[in-house]
């Protein structure tokens, strides 16, 4: 342990600082798979105000020792992971939600805050804050603004940037700054906000956030669309959108995915069929009634082999829980499982699907394919066991040609888990050379010693 630096820190943090192998050891991992050359952290700290996280910054610099924002460290790509001498910053003790006004739609949330908790605050007032990740029970708001976090209602509503209009930032240096207002429209200078969301933690450490709100839509109605081919499930997701509405979700589950969650959760799906479509309409009442109607008899014309429709708000939530267990479900075919984040124009889903079983196939790998269909966020889930070498080395192989497939088809790679530490050696391969060197720049301009989460996205 490095004593002078736990002088320094305890003056800040009393005696909330961790530093025994035992305790610190955790905190160097996220939920990425495959963890490698991991280094336990120096310390661990918990600061309850920028203040701290500000002193704490100041500290870092002086010793060249690295700082780790985390939050609940459900991370896929390996965003908090720790690869060097670093402090963590835990952010368990700035969990509130500080305020929420009505007549502003806005809330001021700290950055623990969880999602799942801020929109059943905001529902309180008749209030509603869309994004939706999948681990929303879990999922922090800085963790979502750090990777503009989506999730199935990003195809109506957008992700987490769309929401974010203000932020209170420690920067490498020590300062603390606003990036905005609290107002919905605002072009006055550069759009800091916009540059720290989705920056995964690497320009700033996110202390405070003022979220943006929008009226709960009064109802809503949840239906699963059954096909036989998935060219008929993706015509149907097409012939929606074209013809004018937008659901506020539009999900894919292939055939793998719907056998899996049968089987070890057992709900009613229908696993004879090729994909499903999980749709939810919301609004109006009145509205809906119609919108149904008509969304009913184009997925009739697609070909959909069968149609359920929520009844109540009861089975609305009975049906979202069933989705949610996907992910808790395909554990139980391998010791592991990773998540995948690809995107790709709507008309290319067909292709990138085909092309993901095919490569699965051809190397051995289990695939679960779902994903969000109205935006092309496809997210196949891989069962495998990395402790066995060929699995892993297979499994290497299947991921570069997810992601030049991806490429390919004009997509990208990723939607909303972000880049982090596994997914930084693709980089040069989807960016323009001139847009990734003047990313490097920013990095550089805010954070010139590397200091603030080094080593992701870079």
């Amino acid at each position: 342990m490095d004593k002078i630096l736990f002088e320094e820190l305890k003056k800040i943090y009393n005696g909330d600082i961790l530093y025994k192998d035992e305790d610190v050891y955790p905190y160097a991992y996220d939920t990425s798979p495959n963890p490698q050359n991991i280094v336990k952290p120096e310390f661990v700290v918990f600061p309850t105000n920028s203040i701290q996280v500000s002193k704490t910054v100041l500290i870092a610099k002086k010793h060249n020792i690295a700082i780790i924002p985390r939050g609940a460290g459900t991370n896929h790509c390996g965003g908090c992971r720790v690869k060097q001498k670093s402090i963590v910053l835990h952010f368990s003790k700035m969990n509130k939600i500080l305020d929420i006004n009505k007549e502003d739609l806005i809330a001021h949330v700290q950055p623990n805050a969880i999602v799942r908790e801020i929109n059943a605050q905001a529902e309180k007032l008749g209030l509603f804050f869309p994004p939706d990740p999948s681990n929303l029970a879990v999922s922090t708001i800085g963790g979502a603004a750090a990777l503009s976090s989506g999730g199935p209602r990003t195809f109506k509503y957008g992700s987490t940037k769309d929401y974010v209009i203000n932020l209170e930032v420690v920067l490498a240096d020590g300062s603390i700054i606003k990036t905005g207002s609290d107002v919905a429209k605002n072009v006055t200078g550069y759009n800091l906000t916009s540059l720290f969301v989705g920056s995964e933690g690497t320009l700033g450490i996110i202390t405070a956030l003022t979220l943006r709100l929008i009226p709960k839509p009064e109802a809503r109605k949840v239906t699963l669309a059954y096909f036989d081919d998935l060219i008929s499930a993706v015509s149907a997701v097409n012939a929606i959108i074209n013809s004018g509405f937008m659901p506020a979700t539009l999900d894919l589950l292939d055939r793998n995915t719907l056998e899996t969650i049968e089987k070890f959760n057992p709900c009613g799906l229908l696993c004879d069929k090729e994909a499903a479509l999980l749709i939810e309409l919301d609004g109006f009442v009145e509205n809906l009634n119609f919108e149904c109607k008509k969304i009913y008899e184009i997925l009739n014309k697609s070909n959909a082999a069968q149609i359920i429709q929520a009844k109540d708000e009861e089975e609305n939530e009975k049906i979202w829980r069933t989705r949610r267990s996907a992910f808790a479900a395909v554990t139980k075919l391998r010791p592991n499982v990773v998540t995948e984040d690809v995107v790709v124009p709507r008309s290319k889903i067909v292709a990138l699907t085909k092309g993901i079983q095919k490569i699965c196939a051809e190397h051995d790998i289990i695939v679960c394919i779902m994903g969000h269909a109205g935006d092309g966020n496809i997210h196949p889930n891989f069962a495998l066991d990395l402790l066995n070498e060929e699995e892993k080395k297979n499994f290497e192989i299947v991921k570069d040609k997810l992601f030049s497939l991806a490429l390919s088809l004009g997509g990208s790679l990723s939607g909303e888990h972000g880049i982090g530490y596994e997914k930084k050696k693709y980089l040069n391969q989807a960016l323009d050379p001139v847009a990734l060197e003047y990313m490097g720049k920013i990095k550089k301009l805010f954070d010139p010693d590397n200091i603030i989460n080094p080593d992701k996205m870079f």
